[in-house]
């Protein structure tokens, strides 16, 4: 008799049914039909857990192999336990996975399974099987997944942070981790000899060198801090791109999924290349192989430049076309690109058959069937470049900015023959006009108003100038104002009060600027001593030189700060040690050359003839400053004189008159005319 118990359930997100019987326990999926046969002398542990779908049960065989299927319900565990006992001799334990949240734990590998528990209960569990990459840094270990196409959303990294052990244990734990791992988990192997190796490449995006390593199903990066297999299904597309210099070349994949470091996704891997580089070949294959394999498109031993060594191989095994530059040329004689900004990085803008691609950082590759609209704008600081605006039908837009203005023609020729749109189509000849020399024909809002303000300001400086001169009001009218306070019409007892005399403040001259003398740099004189770090930089500007060909000055600068502050204190004490003997050089030195030179006595004459000439200087301007301050006293000129200063003055000349004529008798009319001074009676 055949006793069964038969339950419908879930398992990895498949619907199925799960039949358990006494020989086996069979599971088949609903969707793709797959069945799962396990004998029942060959289950070890059977383990009932709660999970997000409700219950589920983990079943372990004797071979290491786990099985796990969800969706039971909370009444079916009594029937399944008690099955299990009679049949299968094995007990139904329950365990609790653990929600506290915690991500501080212990890893446990148990043949397929990665378990991450938190005081022996399970937080989550990883099957290998779906482990597609696994990487290592300094203290971690990144697992990347198979990507599940039946999923909405897939998981698709894990990163795990390994302590560093103790200092006695020889093994370090992140590798040990890693080759936990990788023994268990889908990741390409590296099975064989490789076809072929081409050492230390410059790599651009991922930047570093890296050794690649060809194999006939995928491609292997191999640097000295991270390592990437390539599948050669990842590849969609191959360029081939001729810098602006015509002297090195770039190789660029286009890679679909992205490789990952951290963070960081690189869509594309692009490689630098100098023409001068040569380079045999030769395939790790017989010659028979290679022509049954490649039809011809290879050959055992070939030679050429490294760059088409490279491409040719990539070409064959990945079995795509190369992309290179069409018809387009430049202004730059024989440049197939353009000068260009994206993102504030500076890069070449390549204008393909299909499409656009820019180099290097980020890289950027935009088809013309994905292209909504294009726009030539002017440029936001000058007038000497102009921007390419790109939209596409996503509505996502690409700005490459400071493009010289003579490539203008040619790009916009370029751009209409591919019958692109161009918001701005019919400006062409404004545009040609707008980056001219002149900017006449540019109405500048701003520029007009400063020059304006400019026009009102020589206008105010005219009219100050002249209104010194003849006086900014009329001086005359306190005396017209005083007569008209004396005549007989209108309030004879009332007076007017005066009105005060405005009071112009004349501009003071400004004086000479004193002409700084530059010291003379004495070329006889011993050159000062270099410090430590300049006497490393030339010493090793060469070698940075040869392991970075093509790199700028400005980056040998920045690339060898980076390295002087890798330097360790051994190898810098060496340096400082070289530096203080250049500097005791140069004190000795510069000793017996101030001993051979009598440059003290010269200062000091000139010091003598500057002492007397100074003096001239003070005597000269004190005589002029006493000159002024006596015309100062004896003369003001009439804008300074006011009504009640002129009639203190009169009364101060009466009244000492008066006491100059003090006992003898005066007239009536006398004493009037004193104490009225210049309000004299008609």
């Amino acid at each position: 008799m055949i006793v069964y118990l038969c339950v419908c359930v879930v398992s990895l997100q498949n619907d199925g049914r799960l039949r358990f019987s006494k020989q086996n326990v069979v599971y088949k999926s609903s969707k793709t039909g797959k069945v799962d046969n396990i004998p029942a002398a060959e289950l070890s542990v059977a383990t009932w857990r709660r999970v997000c779908l409700g219950h589920g049960i983990k079943l372990a065989t004797s071979n290491g192999h786990v099985y796990k299927y969800d969706g039971f319900r909370d009444t079916d565990y009594e029937r399944i336990s008690e099955f299990f006992k009679a049949n299968y001799k094995v007990e139904l334990t329950e365990k609790d996975m653990c929600v506290k949240g915690w991500n501080w734990g212990t890893a446990k590998f148990s043949g397929p399974l990665l378990s991450f528990d938190v005081n022996d209960s399970s937080v989550f569990e990883i099957p290998l099987a779906s482990v597609s990459q696994c990487a290592t840094g300094k203290n971690e270990v990144t697992l990347e997944f198979h990507q599940n196409d039946d999923a909405e959303v897939s998981l698709m990294e894990v990163r795990f942070y390994v302590p560093p052990g103790p200092a006695d244990e020889g093994a370090d734990p992140v590798e040990a981790f890693a080759q936990n791992v990788r023994s268990k988990a889908d990741v390409i192997q590296a099975t064989g000899d490789a076809v072929c190796v081409f050492k230390e490449l410059q790599c651009l995006t991922p930047r570093g060198r890296y050794d690649i390593l060809i194999y006939p199903a995928f491609l292997h990066l191999h640097g000295k801090t991270f390592d990437y297999k390539i599948p050669y299904t990842t590849v969609l597309r191959l360029f081939l791109l001729p810098s602006k210099d015509q002297r090195q070349m770039f190789f660029v994949i286009s890679l679909d999924p992205p490789i990952k470091q951290g963070q960081t996704r690189y869509h594309f891997l692009i490689l630098h290349f100098s023409k001068e580089e040569e380079l045999k070949l030769t395939l790790n294959m017989s010659e028979e192989e290679v022509e049954k394999r490649y039809e011809g498109k290879l050959s055992k031993n070939m030679s050429g430049s490294l760059y088409e060594m490279v491409s040719r191989v990539m070409k064959a095994l990945v079995n795509r076309k190369i992309t290179v530059p069409g018809n387009f040329q430049g202004n730059t004689p024989g440049a197939q690109c353009i000068t260009c900004s994206y993102k504030a990085q500076s890069g070449l803008l390549y204008p393909l058959e299909r499409g656009f691609i820019y180099v290097h950082k980020p890289p950027v590759h935009l088809r013309f069937e994905e292209i909504s609209s294009v726009n030539f704008a002017r440029g936001t600081t000058t007038t000497r470049s102009f921007d390419f605006e790109v939209e596409t039908k996503q509505g996502n837009q690409f700005t490459f900015s400071s493009i010289e203005r003579e490539e203008y023609g040619k790009l916009f020729d370029f751009v209409n023959a591919k019958k692109l749109h161009i918001k701005n189509r019919g400006f062409k000849e404004a545009k040609n006009n707008e980056y001219s020399d002149s900017d006449d024909d540019q109405h500048d809002a701003y520029l007009e108003r400063m020059k304006a303000e400019g026009k009102i300001r020589e206008e105010g400086d005219g009219s100050n100038d002249s209104d010194e001169e003849t006086g900014e009001y009329d001086s005359n009218a306190s005396e017209s104002d005083s007569g008209s306070g004396g005549d007989g019409s209108g309030d004879e007892g009332k007076k007017k009060p005066a009105k005060k005399a405005k009071v112009v403040k004349e501009k003071r001259e400004r004086k000479p600027r004193k002409e700084v003398r530059k010291k003379q740099k004495d070329t006889n004189a011993p050159k000062r001593p270099m410090s430590s770090y300049m006497l490393w930089l030339n010493s090793s500007r060469e070698r940075i030189k040869s392991e970075n060909p093509g790199i700028s000055i400005t980056e040998i600068s920045k690339k060898a700060g980076e390295m002087w502050k890798q330097i360790g204190k051994e190898d810098k004490e060496e340096w400082d040690g070289k530096a203080d003997e250049a500097k005791k050089t140069y004190e000795k030195a510069m000793k017996e050359y101030r001993e051979s030179v009598p440059f003290l006595s010269i200062r000091e004459s000139k010091k003598k003839a500057g002492g007397k000439k100074e003096d001239k200087k003070r005597k000269s301007g004190g005589g002029e400053k006493e000159k002024e301050q006596g015309g100062n006293d004896s003369f003001k000129s009439r804008e300074f004189i006011s009504s009640e200063e002129s009639s203190s003055d009169g009364e101060r000349k009466k009244a000492k008159k008066a006491k100059k004529a003090k006992g003898k008798p005066q007239s009536r009319d006398k004493v009037l005319h004193c104490h009225h001074g210049n309000n004299r009676m008609n």
